[in-house]
């Protein structure tokens, strides 16, 4: 792990930064899934921040699945963009090649209510910040509201036998859930890790070095898979991209799927275009609700949880934390999550109760506790090189993909256990 330096102290001086003429920052984010976010980004933020700090900054946004071979090229390279958008636990993985900046990363969790706990086990390597948080994009299980009042529940089901009972009678009159359980961006991971967690289920032991799958309490979370998928899903679902289900939900196909806001969202935005059966803004009749409960186990979700890096080679490290600084300003970071619409919330829990959420939705204030309990993958370990290896040959979801069209629940536990060890070496 690289020492603070070019970083560490540049948080001392308040006043306005003096940047050497032509000096220049380059910043690649990823194409937000809220178009609005990246025009406050763009055509508001990052011409103040030019004007604040004195220099010319280019903040490149490109597909999501794009940022992390950018990352690796510039990496490999030494060379490339200054900062990058970093998700889950790259700043774990990729730390040697990132500027330690906890300096910076402290001093935005102190003067905004500190951090959720989540980003302490995934943006610190070494006891050292090397990512400083930014947002979590939250996801809930959208639904139609009537449609679940219509099937005798005018609450959503708070257990996840409930869930089960619900969608079969939606299912039998033409409106299954959708779920994905395919190689997705994030929802399919979304729905297994904390499908498994609710039962009491887990990758490893809590140093990371005895794989734990093969528990009672996972093959009971595969078990009720298989039986939700039967009776409650829309089965030719399994290999939907995310693209696919908000399609699935606005065309009335679906009854409810795992997403962030941005079913919402999208509804209210088309209102014109996207009605319910019966002529209403479909928009109207869309709630959240988390995932149900398992006994004691409890909810714990796996969110998209992402914040900046400053590369090693970066030639102004002064400018990056002080743009980084800037971007976390109250002021900025209030109107880019007001852009976001509740589908970004902030990494910092004073968030959680600014005036702005009461400009929002009723359906969309469930987001504003969305980073509370969120998990990351290889829980209770620590979110190692290994646990990513197996997030990313979805060893988790293909143990329940391979049950719903199949195999006995015992032998799909008993596949993952076995990849499993191959990537742990035991």
């Amino acid at each position: 792990m690289v020492a603070a330096s070019g970083v560490a102290g540049i948080l001392a001086a308040r006043c306005a930064p003096a940047i050497a003429q032509g000096a220049a920052l380059h910043v690649v984010r990823w194409n937000d899934f809220i178009p609005e976010a990246d025009v406050e980004l763009k055509t508001r933020q990052i011409p103040e921040a030019e004007k604040a700090l004195g220099a010319r900054i280019v903040l490149e946004t490109v597909p999501a699945t794009d940022v992390l071979p950018r990352l690796t090229a510039a990496m490999r390279s030494g060379s490339g963009p200054d900062l990058f958008h970093l998700y889950y636990n790259w700043p774990h993985l990729y730390g040697d090649a990132l500027l330690d900046v906890s300096d910076l990363a402290s001093e935005i969790a102190d003067a905004q209510g500190g951090y959720y706990d989540v980003f302490n086990s995934s943006f610190r390597a070494g006891g050292a910040w090397v990512g400083v948080p930014h947002s979590i994009v939250g996801v809930a299980i959208a639904y139609r509201k009537s449609w679940f009042e219509e099937a005798g529940f005018a609450l959503f089901p708070r257990t996840w036998e409930e869930l089960r009972e619900a969608t079969a009678i939606l299912k039998r009159r033409g409106k299954p859930l959708g779920q994905t359980l395919g190689h997705t961006f994030g929802d399919a991971d979304g729905w297994a890790y904390p499908l498994m967690w609710a039962f009491g289920g887990v990758e490893t032991d809590p140093s990371g070095q005895r794989v734990m799958i093969a528990s009672q309490a996972t093959i009971d979370s595969v078990r009720y898979m298989r039986s939700l998928w039967k009776e409650g899903c829309y089965e030719a679902g399994i290999a939907w991209d995310e693209r696919r289900n908000n399609r699935a939900f606005h065309a009335g196909e679906i009854c409810a799927t795992l997403n962030g806001a941005s079913i919402y969202i999208g509804a209210k935005r088309q209102a014109e275009k996207l009605s319910d059966e019966k002529g209403r803004p479909l928009y109207l009749d869309i709630d959240h609700a988390f995932y149900p409960l398992a006994g004691a186990s409890g909810q714990y979700p796996l969110y998209f949880s992402s914040g900046h890096g400053v590369m090693r080679y970066c030639k102004n490290p002064k400018l990056a934390a002080d743009f980084l600084r800037w971007l976390h300003g109250r002021d900025n970071l209030r109107r880019w999550l007001q852009a976001s619409g509740g589908y970004s919330v902030a990494a910092t829990k004073e968030w959680e109760n600014n005036p702005m959420w009461r400009g929002f939705d009723k359906p969309l204030q469930l987001f504003r506790r969305a980073g509370r309990n969120a998990r990351i993958f290889g829980y209770p370990a620590a979110p190692s090189s290994r646990a990513t290896q197996v997030h990313s040959k979805y060893l988790i979801v293909d143990m329940y993909a391979r049950a719903v069209q199949g195999t006995a629940a015992e032998s799909a536990v008993a596949w993952a256990e076995a990849e499993m060890r191959k990537v742990y070496g035991v």
